[in-house]
């Protein structure tokens, strides 16, 4: 029942916490769970906000990436001298698949992060579908007054997913700075959290269909890279504009079958009728 438009700002933070952490300790895997840390962190003031405050969801995460944005910069540039690089993860080959022609380069020569990521999926459509707090998540985005007849704290469920959500956010921050990038830059996420809000939207709040449309968007942003590197005749502008434009067409092609929770972005009180 949460709109989070603040992933943008959750990711930035993330990053930065993670790019940090990387270089003060020298482990990577410290630095990705700071940077998980620091985005679960930052989205309590999302879920402060949206569900003990009742603010306007949409203004309270336009602000948080505003201000994520601007507390990053400073924390990177203003409190500690970082160097601009730090050693990435690995590439993982998966035997065998990682030789085929092709589909071995694209999905079997990454990191383990983005293995991670792939089993994430499923085990956030099991948590969903199998078990009772994912049953509680769903209810409380439904219908949020009969959850509350039957017990469950409307306020708690909102409380977990949206910091549950913080922490994927900031692991997508921390994976931008320590094994995609490689360092840290101000413009590091470039959209990247709006893009997951729409993706979630084109897969109507389902995780696999979720897998699919960030492959496809993925795949966008690639192929303006191999478009450059291949000296397309086009201006470099309308290229980065790529996946952007895709985004849109996607969101304007699933907004007439768009099912959204029937609390979404609805405050919840007790008090109300």
């Amino acid at each position: 029942g949460i709109l989070n438009l603040g992933v943008e700002g959750t990711m930035t933070i993330g990053a930065v916490a993670g790019f940090s952490a990387a270089y003060k300790t020298g482990n990577l895997w410290i630095g990705l769970l700071s940077g998980m840390f620091f985005g679960m962190l930052w989205s309590l003031i999302m879920a402060w906000l949206s569900v003990t405050m009742r603010a306007n969801q949409v203004i309270a995460g336009i602000a948080l990436n505003i201000l994520g944005a601007g507390t990053a910069v400073y924390v990177y540039f203003g409190v500690q001298s970082l160097p601009p690089q730090v050693t990435p993860f690995a590439a993982v080959n998966i035997p065998v698949l990682s030789s085929l022609p092709v589909i071995g380069q694209i999905f079997f020569q990454h990191n383990i992060l983005v293995y991670l990521s792939y089993v994430m999926v499923f085990v956030t459509w099991f948590i969903l579908e199998k078990t009772t707090f994912g049953l509680k998540i769903r209810a409380v985005g439904e219908h949020p007054r009969a959850a509350d007849s039957k017990g469950i704290s409307v306020a708690g469920v909102r409380y977990a997913a949206v910091l549950i959500g913080g922490l994927y956010a900031g692991a997508a921050g921390a994976f931008m700075s320590i094994a995609y990038m490689n360092l840290f830059t101000e413009s590091i996420v470039s959209g990247r959290g709006f893009i997951a809000v729409s993706v979630v939207i084109f897969a109507r709040f389902m995780p696999v269909r979720a897998m699919w449309g960030a492959l496809l968007f993925g795949f966008a942003s690639a192929l303006q890279m191999r478009l450059q590197a291949l000296g397309i005749d086009m201006a470099n502008q309308l290229m980065l504009m790529l996946p952007y434009i895709m985004t849109i067409a996607a969101l304007i092609f699933a907004s007439k079958k768009a099912e959204f929770p029937s609390a979404y972005t609805i405050p919840y009180s007790r008090l109300e009728r």
